[in-house]
């Protein structure tokens, strides 16, 4: 395969932007015994700033090798606080491990700890750039933040701290529905998802050698759910109280049932797709408890069901 490099126009004293295509690698191997796949949820918030519920993000790892879903506020900081630096058990979640991530889609919620996942773990080591694969914007997202940053990367670079000058490069690719990364661990597929008049929102299916895994992103109802997330063994999937729903005013219910999905229609989307585990995360409760909102979902489908929570960890 040839590999084409683009430099863009933003210049860092001696460093450019490098956007690069998907790599091919090969695909995952079968199942061996050395293989375990992690879910990490670093954030399972909404745009809504509950203390309890740091922003959108999820960490696949598999073996020490971690993959990144969507850029929080705080993600970094999660990771980090399972790591063993930090008194955790996560090897893969050290910060200068992190170098491949993947976007469902633009808003800010699921962008604003983009810088953060640019240069933490730059700071803390990381000596090679950011893969990050993305909708449409992706690019000149990243050439934005690199230019808000320009002049705290070039005293690092420059100055008298020891930085090296590639960690805080990023290379993206923009990407389509299909398959959009393969390496020895893992195949990512993307596919779009429903999230109202977004014209590029994607969930994601994670093929590793031991679990299938599929994340939905921000969306309403929609087939390819269906399509992509039957016989998965995980199934993490955006939901809203249906209860509190109903005490919302009318301009909010329109805007909520187009870009979201109740428990009552998540109900449905399990029962086709029958997942071994079902996982809610991007939860809005609206005053609804836990236990009500779970209930709202088992009392329609009976497979294993839990509400996920900042840095739980699934097996």
């Amino acid at each position: 395969m040839t590999i084409k490099t683009i430099k863009t126009g933003f210049i860092l004293g001696v460093c450019c932007i490098l956007v690069s295509p998907i790599l091919a690698h090969t695909p995952p191997d079968q199942k061996g015994p050395e293989c375990r796949t992690k879910v990490i949820l670093l954030g399972t918030g909404t745009p809504n700033p509950d203390p309890n519920h740091s922003g959108c993000s999820v960490a696949i790892t598999v073996n020490d090798t971690p993959y990144i879903i969507d850029f929080g506020p705080g993600l970094i900081r999660q990771a980090a606080a399972l790591s063993p630096t930090y008194g955790g058990p996560i090897c893969a979640l050290e910060p200068e491990r992190i170098k491949t991530a993947f976007l469902t889609h633009l808003h800010s919620d699921h962008t604003m700890g983009y810088p953060d996942l640019i240069l933490t773990p730059w700071i803390q080591g990381r000596d090679e750039p950011l893969e990050v694969y993305g909708p449409e914007g992706i690019k000149e997202m990243t050439e934005n933040i690199l230019k808000a940053y320009k002049e705290d990367i070039r005293y690092r670079v420059c100055g008298s701290e020891p930085a090296n000058d590639q960690g805080w490069r990023v290379h993206t690719q923009t990407i389509k529905p299909g398959v959009i990364y393969k390496d020895e661990q893992v195949k990512v597929e993307a596919f779009r998802v429903n999230h109202g008049a977004w014209p590029n929102a994607f969930g994601f299916r994670f093929t590793t050698p031991d679990k299938l895994i599929v994340i939905s992103g921000d969306t309403a109802p929609c087939d390819n759910i269906i399509e992509f997330a039957k016989k998965a063994d995980i199934l993490i999937h955006e939901v809203y109280s249906q209860t509190g729903f109903e005490k919302r005013s009318l301009v909010w219910q329109k805007y909520h049932a187009h870009h979201h999905t109740s428990t009552l229609q998540l109900s449905e989307i399990a029962q086709k797709t029958r997942p071994k585990l079902l996982i809610l995360y991007h939860i809005l409760f609206w005053g609804t408890s836990e236990q009500d909102l779970l209930k709202e979902i088992t009392d329609q489908y009976n497979g294993k069901v839990v509400i996920g929570s900042d840095r739980a960890v699934y097996e």
